[in-house]
Order: structure tokens, then C-alpha cells, then sequence
């Protein structure tokens, strides 16, 4: 994410407006006790949601690149006096998390702004504990995304511009070890620009066997 997108999200921690393009904390399954990841956390909504569910024997780990966001996130959980929960300033492509150390990965529409998306599916792979999921909505394009809109921070900030189509989206996962993926929902395909894109939310587990 560039600098001047980071400034763009950084000053809308302060405005009403939804970021989000999916539900992916309503389909997570999370449970009490989970070590809980939300990827690209914002504002902190859904993090404050899961550590509310998780309670006082799990926890729940915000991952923002925006420093903006970060700010906000934590003073709205210490107003609320919120334990369970850090909320981590960090790029999403190294998450400063031990391997084998997530029970459930969430994320809302903020990984197709990674410019590295195999690094970032790796990442989630090694954080995962066998046996681990995620849930993720996320924004493919029908085609390659043209030029003139993958580098146009408006655009791109429109969470689309940075999108792969659905068959290199589902490679990468496969590339970094995932095997049992469901999709669980998806739209009908809507135009931007000069291309067709659509959102879903997938789902997947890191399988416990194989020694990896």
C-alpha cells in the first residue's frame, strides 16, 4: 500500500464510513479460548467483536498498515477496557506472529491491496495452527486489472483495483499450502471501469496432516 493510500485510510478513522466489502467475523466460527487475527482491522470493529466472543481465554491480534487506524483502534479499546486484544502497526506481508500460533484468520476486503499476495497467503499459512481457518472477503476481477487503474490511488483505494481474477486468486492459495477451500459466497459480477469484478468470501483450513 503506498504512502498516499496509507495517508487516505489513516484520515478516515475518523469518519463514519464502512471500509469493509464483506462479513467474514459472522462466518469465522470463532469460539472461546481462540487466538483470533484480523488482517487489515482498521478501525477496530470486528477485533473488539472477536475478543468479545473468544473472552477472557483467547485473544485477538489487530494487524493495520495505517497508522491512523491503529490510533483509533486502541484508544477505543481502552475506553471500553478491552484485555483481550493488540492492535499492531505492521506490514501485512511479515505478520510479526509465531508459526502455528492462529485458530482463525479473518479479513475484509484488504488483501487484493497487497501488492505481494503470494507473500501474504504464505504468511497466513505459517501463523495458522493445523487445524486452523480462515474467512476472508475479498474483491477478483473478471480480467487483468488495466495499468491505467491497478496504479491509481483513487481506484485502488475503491478496494478493486488491486484484484487478480478468481483463478489466479485461488492458485495463490493453493501455492501456499491450502487444500480444503469453500467459497462461500459470491457476487454477481459489477462494473469498474472498463472491467467486470465481483466480491466473495471464501473459507479454508490448514490441514493437520502431512507434518506441515
Amino acid at each position: 500500500m503506498s504512502d498516499e493510500i496509507n495517508i487516505r485510510y489513516s484520515n478516515l478513522a475518523e469518519s463514519s464510513c464502512c471500509l469493509s466489502c464483506g462479513g467474514a467475523l459472522d462466518k469465522s466460527e470463532a469460539a472461546p479460548g481462540d487466538v483470533c487475527v484480523d488482517l487489515g482491522s482498521g478501525r477496530g470493529t470486528d477485533a473488539l467483536r472477536l475478543a468479545e466472543i473468544v473472552g477472557e481465554t483467547g485473544f485477538v491480534y489487530g494487524l493495520d498498515l495505517s497508522d491512523g487506524m491503529i490510533k483509533k483502534a486502541k484508544k477505543t479499546a481502552q475506553r471500553l477496557g478491552v484485555k483481550n486484544v493488540e492492535f499492531i502497526q505492521t506490514d501485512l506481508s511479515e505478520i510479526p506472529l509465531e508459526e502455528k500460533s492462529v485458530d482463525i484468520i479473518i479479513s475484509n476486503c484488504v488483501l487484493n491491496h497487497v501488492s505481494d499476495k503470494q507473500q501474504i497467503w504464505n504468511e497466513i499459512y505459517r501463523i495458522l495452527k493445523k487445524g486452523g481457518t480462515f474467512t476472508v472477503s475479498d474483491i477478483f476481477s473478471s480480467e487483468p486489472v488495466p495499468e491505467e487503474y491497478s496504479s491509481d490511488p483513487e481506484a485502488v483505494a475503491e478496494c478493486w483495483a488491486g484484484s487478480v481474477t478468481k483463478e489466479v486468486y485461488l492458485k495463490t492459495l493453493s501455492r501456499a499450502g491450502f487444500t480444503d477451500i469453500t467459497i462461500l459466497e459470491e457476487s454477481e459480477p459489477y462494473k469498474k471501469g472498463k472491467i467486470d469484478v465481483s466480491s466473495f468470501t471464501i473459507t479454508g483450513t490448514r490441514t493437520r496432516c502431512c507434518g506441515t
